[in-house]
């Protein structure tokens, strides 16, 4: 068995006596592990930036967000995908999953699936990816047949291809147009990648996901502008973010929101004293982007 710990597969011999740690200094040394896995993300942010950028003006042409993995990436990517809607208003129309034994494999692990290639490749096919979308492929090794086979598939189409992965050198890494190296090394619990390379990748896609949402104008001021406010704890922080930023009564802007429909941006273009159909145009010129439309009306 090799000792050094250059990769996902090594062994960790600092863990050796895990075992027979007591279960607080157990708990402190797997503690310090996964600092050291967000640590890990540092070094590939300048990438994130580049993939965010590039991702983001994809999606400016109705693109979809595809994400793609087997087992635990998987898991983690979907995560990732479920939360852009309540959060951030993205379409449920525009992401997309493609998982190694289908949805079942979120919850049971499913024989033999991340050796699915053809399945991936179909997966990809059936979904009818484009050039405006965005792939991005995750698996901590860098090499698990069924996403690199979406990655490819999904090159192949014209999609902005993203990969993340925690061994360099890696397929995954080499063929992506965009390529995030999350050196976690290895683990502490030998190939157990729902450790540190599992906390590195929730990392990275929550920055990269949030700052595409950003990018794409929803997020105003640090507040979720887009979001959908789907129960009563949502729709009162809808009203105190219209207050918030007109400066208003929570009454005056719970009736503008009634108004939109519920529609934040629109509700705050209102208060300002355009129409709602103007406030809708209004966004609609500038990309749904709530700080460009507050400028033009400010300019009317």
């Amino acid at each position: 068995m090799k000792t050094e710990a250059t990769g996902t597969e090594d062994w960790d011999p600092s863990f050796a006596d895990l075992d027979a740690w007591d279960t607080a200094r157990a708990l402190e040394r797997l503690h310090e592990s996964q600092l050291a896995a967000v640590a890990a993300v540092g070094p590939a942010l300048p990438a994130l930036a580049r993939a965010v950028d590039a991702a983001a003006e994809r999606l400016k042409h109705a693109g979809r967000l595809v994400y793609a993995g087997a087992g635990t990436s998987a898991r983690i990517a979907v995560q990732d995908g479920a939360e852009l809607l309540p959060t951030f208003g993205w379409p449920a129309d525009r992401v997309a999953f493609v998982v190694a034994g289908g949805e079942g494999a979120l919850l049971r692990p499913v024989e033999n699936a991340e050796d699915g290639a053809a399945t991936a490749e179909a997966q990809i096919a059936e979904l009818g990816v484009g050039a405006n979308d965005v792939v991005i492929a995750v698996a901590a090794s860098g090499e698990t047949p069924f996403t690199v086979a979406a990655l490819r598939a999904a090159k192949a189409r014209g999609a902005l291809a993203v990969g993340v992965a925690s061994n360099a050198g890696t397929t995954l890494i080499n063929e992506a147009h965009h390529d995030i190296l999350l050196a976690t090394g290895a683990e502490p619990v030998a190939g157990s990648t729902r450790m540190k390379a599992g906390t590195a990748q929730k990392v990275a896609l929550n920055l990269f996901s949030t700052m595409v949402m950003v990018r794409l104008g929803r997020v105003y001021r640090g507040l979720m502008v887009d979001m959908i406010a789907t129960n009563d704890k949502l729709r009162r922080r809808a009203v105190r973010m219209v207050a918030s930023l007109d400066g208003c009564s929570e009454a005056e802007a719970a009736s503008t929101l009634a108004a939109t429909g519920g529609d934040l941006k629109t509700a705050v273009l209102v208060r300002r004293g355009l129409g709602v159909a103007a406030a809708r145009e209004l966004l609609l010129r500038h990309g749904g982007r709530l700080r460009d439309a507050i400028a033009g009306a400010d300019r009317r």
